[in-house]
């Protein structure tokens, strides 16, 4: 799979063909542009190539048009993968790639910087929005105890995505947690026995935390 930035040569091989062989090249970007890049052949009208830079992720189609012997049209799909981040580049994210790293006790994968974001989010929207403790200008707590507790957090997520995979976040609701003196029962009438997408060591380093340093303040709804 190609990367954004990826430059590459677009080729058709056209048989039967002749002298009035001609193969010409569209090219629709997942913005909706269309290019129409040059084409050329070296060898009489059987290979067709054309340069091709991909400067966006997502579904890229190329598109053939033949005409003269041999015509037909063909239509090809390309995934393009966004390039690798090696930081995040905005929000809140509580852990470095170091942190799990060190968490895991080996590399991280090479998608760590989207799953520390996705973990920072789900804690951010789960946990931290009913939650009290000091921050700094950018919603970062300045407690070390807490930093490191949040910190300790999204890795665990991480990790039990590793494991259980990441599509085991729209499994349901955790179904009963104890953070502190709070008691959180997420769901609603029977629905009381769903599996959790939280991983239990997110709970326990938040758990962890003193009351004076950290501490639900309502129920979030919940």
């Amino acid at each position: 799979m190609p990367d954004v930035g990826d430059t590459v040569t677009a080729s058709l091989i056209v048989d039967p063909y002749d002298a009035t062989t001609v193969a010409t090249l569209s090219v629709t970007a997942p913005t909706g542009t269309v290019t129409a890049p040059a084409t050329g052949t070296a060898d009489g009208g059987k290979t067709w190539t054309a340069p091709l830079t991909y400067t966006a992720a997502g579904l890229w189609r190329l598109s053939w048009t033949v005409t003269g012997t041999g015509a037909r049209v063909e239509h090809e799909l390309v995934s393009v993968a966004p390039a690798p981040r090696a930081v995040s580049d905005g929000g809140r994210v509580y852990a470095t790639t170091t942190q799990l790293a060190d968490a895991l006790n080996k590399a991280p994968p090479l998608n760590a910087v989207e799953l520390l974001e996705r973990a920072s989010a789900l804690l951010d929207s789960e946990f931290l929005k009913a939650a009290v403790y000091d921050v700094d200008v950018d919603g970062m707590p300045t407690d070390p105890d807490v930093a490191k507790a949040f910190a300790a957090a999204v890795c665990a997520q991480v990790e039990f995505w590793g494991e259980v995979g990441v599509e085991t976040d729209i499994s349901g609701p955790l179904q009963g947690v104890s953070i502190g003196s709070v008691q959180l029962q997420y769901g609603a009438g029977d629905n009381r026995s769903g599996p959790s997408y939280y991983a239990p060591g997110l709970m326990r380093a938040l758990s962890g935390l003193p009351a004076e340093k950290f501490r639900m303040a309502v129920m979030g709804g919940y």
